[in-house]
């Protein structure tokens, strides 16, 4: 008698159990479906060599951000860096609001962030670890102003750096 109601209970029990799988499968795999594709993992800096062991302008990449109410603030930095030698990747808005110039970097003692940092009267600086040693450059409402007077090189302490490849240069922006 236990062997047959078990025999006869068997098989709903058994669709009842693959029918949840295939609900929790289907909702598993519509999740992973619609969630949004990871950002690719940051290029890490490749190691350039520096001639009389001096890091040039023309060796920093930059993005440049606005942060503030002035239309066009990011565009006329980015002109003046690129007339400095800096090779400007992007020149566009960030929704974080600043006040003072902030310049964003792998380290606070880095020399390009260093050099960068000398084309901007009133700056601070905020180390953020990045890999590809690029650097941010944030104005916004209580821009001090642009250094034209600033020295476009920086002595460094090995023949070598480690400064952004390529890939880097080309990347989309990604506001600080």
């Amino acid at each position: 008698m236990i062997g047959r109601i078990f025999r006869v209970v068997r098989t709903p029990i058994t669709l009842i159990v693959l029918l949840a799988a295939l609900v929790w499968a289907a909702h598993w795999g519509y999740t992973n479906v619609i969630a949004p594709v990871p950002p690719p993992p940051p290029t890490p800096c490749v190691e350039q060599s520096l001639p009389k062991r001096q890091l040039a302008t023309s060796q920093v990449y930059v993005k440049v951000f606005n942060g503030g109410n002035s239309r066009g603030l990011a565009a006329n930095v980015g002109r003046a860096l690129r007339t400095s030698g800096f090779k400007v990747t992007a020149a566009t808005n960030t929704i974080e609001k600043i006040d003072q110039t902030v310049i964003v970097g792998a380290g606070e003692r880095d020399p390009e962030v260093l050099l960068a940092k000398s084309f901007f009267k009133n700056a601070t600086v905020r180390a953020d670890g990045r890999p590809d040693h690029s650097v941010d450059i944030l104005v916004g409402n209580k821009y001090a102003g642009y250094n034209k007077g600033a020295k476009k090189t920086i002595a460094v302490e090995s023949d070598t750096l480690c400064l952004p490849s390529v890939e880097t240069a080309s990347a989309s922006p990604t506001p600080a």
